[in-house]
């Protein structure tokens, strides 16, 4: 299994306020010569700040979660939300010194209904560097105050628990996570497990909560899952629809989606055969965005070192997926992120490298016919693997966009692109 690293720096400065023609190479048929602008954002936070996290409220209004560092020891979790042109006041959730921070492992703050927003974060537990717990938080009153935390899992093993993604599930709340309670415990060399034991693999688990924060429903849906690839949710018209990179005994690392229904988890499916084997997490998870029945999802592969940006669609609530597309190859090094276009084609966005070396946050239009628009760079700047993951969500008439900083500052930046009438 690779561990994770502390976060390292990614020297990325956003672009001046320019235009860009970013929906390609279509004729105009679909709107596709449609010239966007990427407008720079002052950023709500501070430098030291790491591990965006975008999301959407019922209203469209994007909302972006941080991570500060405090003036002693420790962290807090604060959001906030993209009104008109510019950020709100910043507002913090929760803070201490005993969170589990890095710059792949990301907290969320996820508005759910107007009132219902849910936010979670990685908190120490005894044990080793990798022995933590989630802690989720509801709040009702629109993100205003935070009631104490709990925890969605009730194992209490010194394992990994993390890499969440929250969503709306029906009348309630759902949660995805990779759960490590099948592993070896991480007890930080105080004492050694049983070795009668027969330990397994990370596990991907689900919780579905009321807004009172009960669990209601709990289980697992797959007993061997890539070890700290990023989780995502769509909810589609039958219901959510969740990827991640799986992981077969032969060590092949390929994206798997599963759909809810009649009252439970459908056998995983392979998105597209990549066959990619590789004896350790590559840290690069898959991304999915969601229409009625039609579903889009983006993920980053190399089997044979032959790294790629891919896409496939579907159009039945990801029963069956079409022949992907290759979205980029070119210097690409993942980290992606998918939303849904007004003209039903989507917009992927990754990190990838010059042959200068100077890296860069890209993105490209695809079109359900498989036409690609131009790469287009949103920023650019020093390269690093650990350099945190972009963000990117479709709020209303615009997307927005936001990504770990680093230099001196090492601040979250964030952008938006008006898409016009669509």
């Amino acid at each position: 299994m690779m561990h994770l690293k502390p976060m390292a720096q990614w020297v990325l400065f956003a672009t001046a306020t320019i235009a860009v023609a970013l929906l390609g190479s279509c004729g105009g048929r679909d709107g596709s010569d449609t010239v966007l602008q990427i407008v720079t954002v002052t950023s709500p936070a501070t430098p030291g700040s790491m591990a965006p996290h975008l999301a959407v409220t019922p209203s469209g209004e994007a909302v972006m979660s941080w991570l500060e560092p405090l003036s002693g020891e420790g962290h807090a979790l604060r959001y906030a939300t993209l009104q008109h042109n510019n950020w709100s006041a910043p507002l913090s959730i929760a803070k201490d010194k005993r969170w589990f921070v890095n710059w792949a492992d990301v907290p969320s703050v996820v508005p759910i209904t107007a009132q219902h927003w849910a936010a979670h974060w990685l908190v120490k537990r005894p044990g080793g560097t990798y022995s933590y717990d989630i802690a989720l938080s509801v709040s009702a009153d629109g993100g205003a105050s935070w009631p104490a935390s709990l925890t969605p899992h009730t194992d209490n093993t010194p394992t990994e628990h993390g890499f969440v993604t929250i969503f709306t599930w029906s009348d309630g709340i759902g949660g995805v996570w990779l759960d490590g309670r099948n592993m070896v415990p991480d007890t930080g060399g105080q004492s050694s497990p049983d070795d009668s034991k027969k330990y397994g693999g990370m596990t991907l688990r689900f919780a579905r909560l009321g807004y009172d924060g009960e669990v209601l429903d709990d289980g697992e849906i797959d007993n061997f899952v890539c070890d700290c690839c990023q989780t995502d949710v769509a909810v589609t018209a039958a219901g959510p629809v969740v990827v991640y990179r799986d992981r077969t005994t032969g060590e092949t690392r390929d994206i798997s989606v599963t759909r809810y229904v009649d009252g439970g988890w459908a056998k995983p499916i392979t998105v597209s055969d990549d066959r990619w084997q590789i004896s350790g997490c590559p840290v690069n998870g898959p991304a999915i965005a969601a229409d009625g029945e039609r579903v889009v999802v983006a993920w980053y592969a190399a089997p044979n070192r032959d790294s790629r940006i891919k896409l496939a669609w579907s159009q039945d609530a990801a029963q069956t997926f079409s022949a992907p597309v290759v979205v980029d190859e070119a210097g690409v090094k993942g980290h992606v992120d998918v939303a849904l276009l007004p003209n039903s084609s989507a917009m992927v966005s990754w990190t990838g490298k010059t042959e200068a070396g100077i890296g860069q946050v890209r993105m490209r239009q695809v079109t359900m016919g498989g036409d690609r628009g131009p790469v287009q760079v949103i920023a650019e700047g020093q390269y690093s693997r650990n350099s945190g993951f972009p963000q990117m969500v479709r709020a209303g008439d615009r997307l927005v966009f936001a990504w770990p900083g680093s230099g001196e500052s090492k601040q979250v930046l964030t952008a938006f692109s008006p898409l016009g009438g669509g």
